[in-house]
């Protein structure tokens, strides 16, 4: 099997239902891309849950060692980490039932894909949700 991205249609009618994204990998530091995607999707709307170690807060929000530490719904985990890391959070969403994840541009890891897939996940890959989201909703 080969991993496919689902179509614009679909990862639009996924960024319309999104709350809630937890972000694993986010940087407290202004100048990284996970900070600044991270960022602008904090102004479109959504709530952000920042999911790395070592930091309290990132972008005014609680940040989380780890996603099973997360209270409440995600809607979706949009992951800037390097692929090697992808299959334990993919294990981890699966655990959690959680309904997509989000790998950013250069984060593939196309067995991870497929198993979050199988598991019912809704899967996108290798794609920038910032530069998808603007494509989709110009003039939002």
């Amino acid at each position: 099997m080969s991993f496919t991205n689902p179509d614009l249609d679909t990862i639009r009618a996924l960024l319309e239902r999104v709350e809630t994204i937890a972000v694993v990998g986010l940087s407290p530091k202004p100048n990284r891309p996970s900070h600044q995607v991270a960022s602008a999707l904090q102004s479109f709307g959504y709530r952000i849950v920042p999911v790395r170690p070592a930091v309290d807060r990132v972008l005014g929000e609680r940040a989380f060692a780890d996603l099973r530490e997360v209270p409440g719904r995600i809607d979706l985990v949009d992951v800037f980490r390097a692929p090697k890391y992808v299959d334990a959070i993919v294990d981890t969403c699966l655990d959690l039932e959680l309904p997509a994840i989000w790998l950013q541009d250069g984060v593939v890891n196309v067995p991870a894909a497929e198993r979050a897939l199988a598991g019912g996940m809704t899967v996108v890959m290798d794609r920038c949700i910032y530069r998808d989201y603007m494509q989709l909703f110009p003039g939002r």
